[in-house]
């Protein structure tokens, strides 16, 4: 379509011209020929130099000028694709900006609430220990008492065996002895068997 509008502007300004030097030849003809002829061999080398600089142009330019557009056309394509693409990351990078703040928020009031726990719990095993050791303590304390009472009783025991001895042989002297044995004697004697 281009070309023949091309082709046809091209004839048409053939035409103009060759009618515009056949009217300049009839003027030039009462003024001197040699100098028009000139002029008009002048324009028509201008016309054929023009039409095949245009003819030229109008068949090379085009292609040249298309696959630019098209390269142009692909590079705002991608351009626009990796806007967008940025512009989703973006939004994705806000989006995670904004929760950042309340999840911080929520991990502190997390660790608050753990340490909380933490610490009754801690305290709750120290009051359990605590018991723990008064019973062992108790226990222990009874235990040493119970010994201690034992101990004393053997003491004791062996305080009187030593005091019993001590005062027995005092009072057992030989005359007592012999009254003692004479006296056992005595009753075996007595009995029946």
């Amino acid at each position: 379509m281009k070309r023949r509008a091309l082709l046809y502007a091209g004839v048409l300004f053939v035409a103009l011209f060759a009618a515009g030097v056949a009217r300049a030849e009839e003027e030039s003809s009462t003024n001197g020929t040699t100098q028009t002829a000139q002029e008009i061999f002048k324009w028509i080398n201008f016309a054929i130099v023009a039409g095949g600089v245009i003819w030229v142009f109008g068949k090379v330019l085009p292609p040249k000028f298309r696959a630019n557009a098209e390269t142009i056309h692909a590079a705002i394509a991608k351009a626009t694709a990796a806007k967008a693409e940025a512009d989703a990351l973006l939004r994705e990078a806000e989006g995670k900006l904004a929760n950042l703040e309340k999840e911080v928020a929520e991990l502190r009031e997390t660790a608050k609430r753990e340490s909380l726990a933490e610490v009754d719990r801690l305290q709750a095993a120290t009051r359990s220990d605590e018991e723990k050791i008064a019973a062992a303590a108790k226990a222990e304390i009874a235990a040493a008492e119970r010994a201690a009472r034992h101990e004393l009783k053997t003491l004791a025991a062996k305080l009187s065996v030593d005091g019993a001895g001590s005062l027995l042989a005092k009072q057992l002297t030989p005359q007592v002895q012999e009254n003692l044995v004479s006296e056992f004697v005595k009753s075996l004697e007595a009995r029946p068997n």
